[in-house]
């Protein structure tokens, strides 16, 4: 009879943890797609890679993180023509945070949200040959 209750009480003690796993990831999944979004819909913006595994060591994501990420977008926003398709979870943190830059870009028009960018995402994002 204890086990199923020590079972039951690790489980409740692990699941905020997970949440806030989960938490993190998504907020960094959100910033590598806007991240490459843009490299792709703003005028002179390149994105280091590097700079982008970085953040994810500081957010203490797991190694590999950042090519999950980066092969699930291509994978979306290629219709499958680039990139791999990853997980469930990643592919929906994908559609979700593409739905949100979507809907930024939108409400801020392109220019204003490319230069919202550049203070956001400084040290994801720099100008072309800096």
């Amino acid at each position: 009879m204890r086990y199923p209750l020590l079972m039951a009480g690790l489980l409740l003690i692990a699941a905020p943890a997970q949440a806030a796993d989960d938490h993190t990831r998504s907020t960094y999944v959100t910033m590598v797609l806007q991240a490459f979004a843009a490299k792709v819909e703003c005028p002179n913006t390149d994105v280091v890679y590097q700079d982008l595994v970085q953040k994810a060591q500081q957010m203490q994501l797991p190694d590999g993180t950042t090519e999950q990420v980066r092969k699930a977008i291509a994978w979306m926003h290629t219709g499958g023509k680039m990139g791999e398709k990853q997980a469930d979870d990643v592919m929906a943190e994908v559609a979700v945070a593409t739905q949100m830059t979507d809907l930024d870009q939108r409400r801020l028009g392109m220019s204003n949200w490319c230069e919202k960018q550049k203070t956001s995402l400084a040290g994801l994002i720099r100008s072309k040959g800096s």
